[in-house]
C-alpha cells in the first residue's frame, strides 16, 4: 500500500507536467517520458513502473482515457494521436505504437528514413494479454481481447478474440446468439 502512496505523490508531482493529469490517477517509476505535455491521463489510470511512454513531437499525442490499468514495462510510441480507451487493462511488457520505420532506403541506417504513421486505437473495455505487439495501423474495437505475446496488425471489430503471430480473430461476441462463437481466419462465424 505504500508504493501507492509514493505514486500518488509522484502523480501530484507529474501534474503540471502533463496536458492532463486528472486524480486519483498514479504512476508507478518510469523508465523514460518524452514531450510531458502531449501526454493525456484521465481519471483512476493506473500506470505499473518501468513505462515508457514516448511522444515524438508536439503535434503528436497519446490519450489514456478513464478507468485504464496498465502493467509493468509499459512501452508506448506515437507520432501522430494514439487513444487507449476507457475501462481497458493492459498487462505486462505491451508495446504499442502508430510508428514503423521505412527501411527502403539502401545504405541509409533506418533509424535515419521518415517514419510511416498509420492510425492506431485502443477500443473502450479492451484486454491486452502479457508481452502483446500492437503495431502501427492497428484499430482495436470494443471489448476486444488480445492473447498473450500476439503481434497485431489490423482492424479488428467489437468484441473479438485475437490470438496468434500474426495474430488473426479466433472468436467474436454473436449479438443474435448472446453467445461468444469461433470464426474463421477472416473474422466470420464457423457453423458448428
Amino acid at each position: 500500500m505504500i508504493f501507492k502512496i509514493l505514486w500518488i505523490l509522484r502523480g501530484l508531482l507529474y501534474k503540471p507536467f502533463f496536458g492532463k493529469y486528472e486524480l486519483p490517477s498514479y504512476i508507478g517509476k518510469p523508465i523514460f517520458i518524452r514531450n510531458f505535455k502531449q501526454i493525456f491521463i484521465g481519471k483512476r489510470v493506473r500506470i505499473f513502473p518501468n513505462a515508457r511512454i514516448e511522444v515524438v513531437d508536439e503535434s503528436s499525442s497519446i490519450i489514456f482515457e478513464d478507468n485504464i490499468s496498465i502493467g509493468q514495462n509499459l512501452h508506448i510510441t506515437s507520432a501522430a494521436e494514439l487513444i487507449i480507451g476507457k475501462n481497458t487493462t493492459i498487462l505486462e511488457s505491451v508495446m504499442i505504437t502508430n510508428i514503423d520505420h521505412n527501411y527502403q532506403e539502401i545504405n541509409e541506417h533506418i533509424l535515419k528514413q521518415k517514419y510511416i504513421i498509420k492510425e492506431t486505437q485502443i477500443g473502450e473495455n479492451c484486454f491486452i494479454g502479457y508481452g502483446a505487439v500492437i503495431q502501427a495501423g492497428t484499430i482495436l474495437g470494443k471489448q476486444c481481447i488480445v492473447g498473450a505475446n500476439a503481434v497485431v496488425r489490423g482492424t479488428f471489430p467489437d468484441y473479438s478474440v485475437i490470438v496468434g503471430v500474426p495474430a488473426k480473430i479466433v472468436k467474436r461476441y454473436d449479438k443474435q446468439s448472446s453467445s461468444w462463437r469461433k470464426t474463421d481466419k477472416q473474422g466470420e462465424f464457423i457453423n458448428e
